[in-house]
């Protein structure tokens, strides 16, 4: 489809305007798939990465997610009531929370996954395996 008949006009050229359509698109299937869950992709990211290293403090959470400590404290506040995740005084440093997620957690990840699955394959089908390589490498790019 040619820029004409998408009547994009000038907009056609600009790279963070064709970026926020593709995220509105991939939040918009994330959401769907994982209606029945009732968990957001902030929420499952902190609750895989808690689940792949058990004990993280939370303000590492925060950091390896992008996210400040609010976000990241209401995100493990959330978890914590659907009791998907227990905070522990952390036994390297008593200041800091260590996570650690529950056997409820664990089958919620579990399900989760299945989403995640396909949700990719959903978004992996527009594109050739070393595409997506190459995507993920360029998209890396802008968030490092």
């Amino acid at each position: 489809m040619d820029v004409k008949s998408r009547g994009l006009g000038g907009l056609d050229g600009i790279l963070g305007f064709h970026l926020r359509l593709a995220h509105g698109a991939v939040y918009r299937h994330f959401t769907e798939t994982f209606a029945n869950l009732d968990l957001t992709q902030k929420q499952v990211s902190a609750l895989w990465l808690a689940a792949e290293e058990p004990g993280i403090s939370q303000v590492e959470l925060g950091r390896k997610l992008s996210m400040d400590r609010a976000t990241t404290m209401t995100i493990v506040n959330r978890l914590q009531d659907r009791d998907f995740v227990r905070r522990e005084r952390s036994d390297s440093d008593g200041r800091k929370q260590a996570l650690h997620v529950t056997p409820t957690g664990l089958a919620a990840l579990d399900e989760a996954k299945v989403c995640i699955a396909e949700h990719e394959k959903w978004l992996k089908a527009r594109f050739t395996a070393a595409e997506v390589e190459k995507l993920v490498e360029m998209l890396t790019r802008i968030h490092e």
